[in-house]
């Protein structure tokens, strides 16, 4: 398959494990920066076990940035997505 035909499902994960606070607001910043327009959705796996400063810098500091329309809490306590447009 060439890459023109994979299929595009609007997500992009972005795993922020052993990243400390700094690092992983960088990271989620620039691909919020760098999203096109196919994607709708970024999905940030942040993990639970090891506290939830990373999770709660998602979801308040970057959940709160003008690209992003909502927060979804999913029913994986380790994700976080954040909603960049409706899919319709």
């Amino acid at each position: 398959m060439r890459k023109s035909d994979k299929p595009q499902t609007g997500i992009t994960e972005i795993d922020i494990h052993g990243l400390n606070k700094y690092q992983a607001k960088i990271l989620i910043e620039s691909r919020l920066k760098s999203a096109p327009k196919s994607v709708y959705r970024l999905r940030i796996i942040h993990g639970y076990h090891n506290g939830t400063e990373l999770r709660d810098m998602v979801r308040k500091e970057l959940g709160a940035n003008k690209k992003v329309l909502r927060v979804e809490m999913g029913l994986n306590q380790g994700e976080t997505d954040l909603i960049l447009r409706e899919l319709f």
